[in-house]
């Protein structure tokens, strides 16, 4: 969604105070584990900012801190730098070393760079705890157990070998599916590092 560089940011908007609760009220229950955080992420005193870019997107900065960006009425995504603050507070996938490259470049994600030994997907015990990006042990990796994700549900995609989160998207096929089938795309159209979106000056 975001291949393309933009010549400088839009306008920006201020968010109506009844509009900005409705927001963290939406990040809430979409992320509950941003729940002890919401009001550092959006303070209740803070200015929150709206700002159309191109492509029907809009997205919602405090200052020039970008926090969440938005398709048309879809669900509120989180920017990559938000994550990079809170790594922890969304449902995560993981994939191998070498669907890294194509991630980066902007393609979409595909089932076998998921389902391969470096790839990590929730074990699909609801009842395992823990949370996300987490290590239960020293020295193992993050945390990826519990619920089977959804089609359509937002995700981050954490990489082999990488401490930080490089793209964020909706799913175009749910993590139980792609355990069963192996094959087809998973996400479309995400925000990665070094996208459009990423190198968008807020100042």
């Amino acid at each position: 969604m975001f291949k393309k560089e933009y010549a400088s940011s839009g306008s920006k908007s201020k968010v109506k105070s009844s509009v900005q609760r409705a927001i963290r009220t939406q990040l809430v229950t979409t992320y509950p584990l941003l729940a002890p955080y919401i009001d550092e992420i959006v303070p209740k005193k803070e200015q929150l900012d709206a700002m159309k870019i191109p492509d029907r997107v809009t997205l919602y900065l405090i200052n020039s801190t970008p926090l969440f960006y938005q398709h048309m009425t879809d669900a509120l995504l989180p920017h990559l730098k938000l994550v990079h603050r809170f790594p922890t507070c969304f449902p995560s996938i993981r994939i191998d070393r070498g669907a890294i490259r194509f991630v980066l470049s902007g393609a979409t994600l595909m089932a076998p760079g998921l389902t391969s030994t470096g790839g990590r997907l929730p074990s699909g015990n609801a009842n395992e705890k823990g949370v996300y990006g987490e290590s239960a042990k020293e020295g193992e990796d993050g945390w990826y157990g519990g619920r089977e994700l959804e089609e359509g549900e937002p995700v981050v995609i954490c990489a082999e070998g990488k401490d930080e989160a490089c793209a964020v998207g909706i799913l175009s096929m749910g993590t139980k599916d792609t355990k069963e089938k192996g094959k087809g795309p998973v996400v479309e159209e995400g925000h990665y590092l070094g996208d459009g979106l990423w190198k968008l000056s807020f100042d």
